[in-house]
């Protein structure tokens, strides 16, 4: 056990290769931001409309009587709101989990 432990310290200087993001080395980049942030505002946008169209579907099912379209608007709902919270901190994820350090 502590001769791997040894070998693994030996060889954890020898996985960072020295590079780093460049902002300026592609060309189209501002393009390509500007692109990501419409696509993260269109994907928000259809999450509030899915919210709200399974809402309906679960006060309707719920007024009906009929509980499986209120159980699949309760998932619609929860769907929506995790799929909303999971786009609207990508960003924030990406950034944390690019500046982990492993060694």
């Amino acid at each position: 056990m502590f001769r791997c432990s040894a070998v693994v310290r030996r060889l954890l200087p020898l996985q960072d290769p020295g590079v780093s993001p460049n902002a300026n080395g592609l060309p189209g980049l501002p393009e390509a931001r500007h692109l990501a942030g419409a696509t993260v505002t269109f994907a928000l946008v259809t999450c509030v409309v899915a919210l709200i169209i399974s809402a309906a579907a679960w006060a309707l099912g719920n007024i009906n009587g009929n509980p499986g379209y209120a159980s699949k608007g309760r998932i619609g709902v929860l769907a929506s709101l995790g799929a909303a919270i999971l786009i609207g901190s990508a960003n924030s994820l990406v950034r944390f989990f690019s500046g982990i350090i492993i060694g």
